[in-house]
């Protein structure tokens, strides 16, 4: 199934969250699959059900309720986001289906570094020795998902200590680079999305960034599409 994955460096949380929604919104039957692959500025979200005691100490760093799924999780800069806007009907993808095939495709990345990384059945996410590397947040509406995972190149692990990381008291964080992988961010983003491709059943191609992000609220042009390496 033909997927654009458009690539940016940095995007606001609000903004992009938005973005997520109104592609949402808008597409049919017809609408191309789409990833989007960046970093966010410092920011906490809470998911659709999460509880405000998970924030210990936010201090400047802004809280946002979100409508993913999920407690409270960080994002911020040496951290890769992708998010996922998926028509899991015509994949033919459940979304206990869905989060297995992420999952599964950010173990084949690590395992690719040699690191040998495990989910858990009770807390989604990816683990390497009991410290959590990659997250999960997930919405589906309308038989297509949107909000995706966040996965830790070389982030500075301070700002976690101010939650309850997904809502899990004293849940250990680590990096990419904790666990010798020395990446460039450009070639580990590349990677992770073929590997969760193969995983999902989708052909990537790269795209440009959309409207919204040069600031044209016309999101219905057609992108020009190209092989991703």
């Amino acid at each position: 199934m033909d997927t654009l994955v458009r690539y940016f460096p940095t995007v606001d949380y609000p903004t992009c969250w938005q973005a997520m929604r109104d592609f949402t919104d808008r597409r049919d039957d017809n609408r191309t699959d789409e990833l989007w692959v960046l970093e966010h500025p410092p920011v906490f979200t809470l998911g659709q059900a999460g509880k405000p005691e998970h924030v210990l100490n936010a201090g400047n760093i802004p809280v946002v309720q979100s409508d993913r799924g999920g407690q409270v999780t960080y994002h911020g800069p040496g951290q890769t986001v992708i998010y996922l806007m998926l028509d899991i009907r015509r994949l033919g993808l459940g979304s206990r289906g869905l989060v297995n095939a992420i999952e599964a495709g950010i173990i084949d990345f690590l395992a690719s570094q040699g690191i040998q990384a495990r989910n858990r059945d009770d807390a989604p996410g990816v683990y390497v020795d009991g410290a959590k590397i990659a997250s999960l947040g997930l919405r589906i509406r309308r038989g297509a998902s949107y909000h995706g995972l966040a996965i830790n190149r070389d982030m500075d692990l301070a700002p976690w200590q101010r939650i309850n990381p997904c809502g899990h008291v004293g849940q250990p964080m680590t990096t990419l680079q904790a666990q010798g992988v020395h990446l460039s961010r450009d070639d580990m983003e590349h990677q992770l999305v073929a590997l969760l491709a193969k995983r999902l059943g989708l052909t990537p191609r790269t795209a440009p960034p959309p409207g919204w992000y040069n600031g044209d609220t016309d999101t219905s042009l057609p992108a020009t599409v190209t092989d991703t390496p």
